[in-house]
């Protein structure tokens, strides 16, 4: 059994590809409606046309944040990568409070936080 996180996408095909991309995984499953991506954590990242779920959803992307901790030193090395793949940068990287971390966008708007936690905390 794998838990899944949904994501309403536009497009599940083009938001399949970029994910694919980003974080160097393929697709478990894709078609026009719904793509499924399966993390390295075994986490299901489900990509599915807004235009189908429901009830309705009744907020877009920016709302929430999916979460990937790394250490410091991955942080600027993911931000360029992430940069050259084409993701939308909505904060560069950037020391926290809490420690180190970037936010990037996805084509929907769904923002992806990059972050290694400060161990002075």
């Amino acid at each position: 059994m794998t838990n899944t996180l949904l994501l309403y996408v536009a497009d599940p095909v083009a938001s399949a590809g970029f994910y694919a991309a980003l974080l160097g995984i393929e697709p478990v499953e894709v078609s026009a409606t719904f793509a499924l991506l399966v993390l390295p954590s075994g986490l299901g990242l489900g990509l599915w046309s807004r235009d189908g779920v429901q009830p309705a959803p009744v907020a877009g992307g920016g709302g929430s944040e999916i979460g990937f901790k790394m250490t410091n030193a991955e942080i600027d090395a993911t931000h360029a990568g992430w940069r050259a793949k084409g993701a939308r940068i909505a904060l560069p990287p950037t020391d926290l409070d809490f420690g180190r971390s970037f936010v990037a966008l996805d084509p929907d708007g769904h923002r992806l936080r990059v972050y290694a936690v400060a161990e002075a905390l």
